[in-house]
């Protein structure tokens, strides 16, 4: 919920929002699934049709999850603001990304899945100004599959703060998780609203 000023002011963990009645599916691996019903033809093109084309082969040290980038797609940004999630991510800690003030934006995360199926995939960021908690949300990306492809998920569109008291930086701590609370990977990054795009 935002307040007068435009800070939308969170929960203390958005992570707990968990159906209580909720019951995480048991893991199956892959090989589990392709040979349950290997007889019946029907199933066997469904499964086909749901997991798409399959990696041929898969670096066995590459995790299941990797996430590859992060976007903020903004149709009045002068040039996209995107992150590399590859390799060493900790110097994003420094790295000043700029929105200008009352703008609409979505956030992009690209990712992989390299080897089993994973079980409710979750995005959820904390942001912090001054050092205090200002807002926190959890996104529901879903279950996927294994495939060549990188998978897109978008978050709905919303509003950047504005106004002089929204105006600032924000530092934000990402983290994309799933249903087995699986850290597939955590960053932190800073984000600046500004009254117009350059200062």
């Amino acid at each position: 919920m935002a307040d007068k000023d435009g800070i939308k002011h969170g929960e203390e963990e958005v992570e707990e929002e968990v159906e209580p009645n909720y019951k995480a599916p048991e893991m199956k691996s892959l090989q589990e699934i392709q040979e349950l019903d290997k007889d019946d033809e029907s199933l066997i093109k469904y499964k086909q049709a749901l997991l798409g084309q399959l990696p041929a082969q898969v670096d066995p040290n590459a995790p299941n999850v990797q996430v590859t980038r992060l976007t903020l797609i903004c149709d009045e940004a002068p040039e996209p603001i995107t992150m590399d999630l590859t390799g060493d991510i900790s110097h994003l800690k420094e790295k000043l990304f700029i929105l200008k003030e009352g703008v609409s934006y979505r956030v992009k995360i690209c990712y992989k899945v390299n080897k089993e199926i994973v079980s409710g995939l979750k995005y959820v960021h904390s942001t912090y100004r001054r050092g205090v908690k200002v807002d926190a949300e959890s996104h529901m990306v879903g279950s996927y599959g294994p495939r060549v492809e990188e998978y897109e998920f978008l978050t709905p569109l919303e509003e950047a703060p504005k106004g002089l008291i929204a105006r600032g930086t924000y530092g934000i701590k990402s983290k994309f998780t799933d249903d087995d609370k699986s850290d597939h990977l955590s960053w932190e990054w800073k984000l600046a609203i500004k009254k117009e795009w350059k200062d």
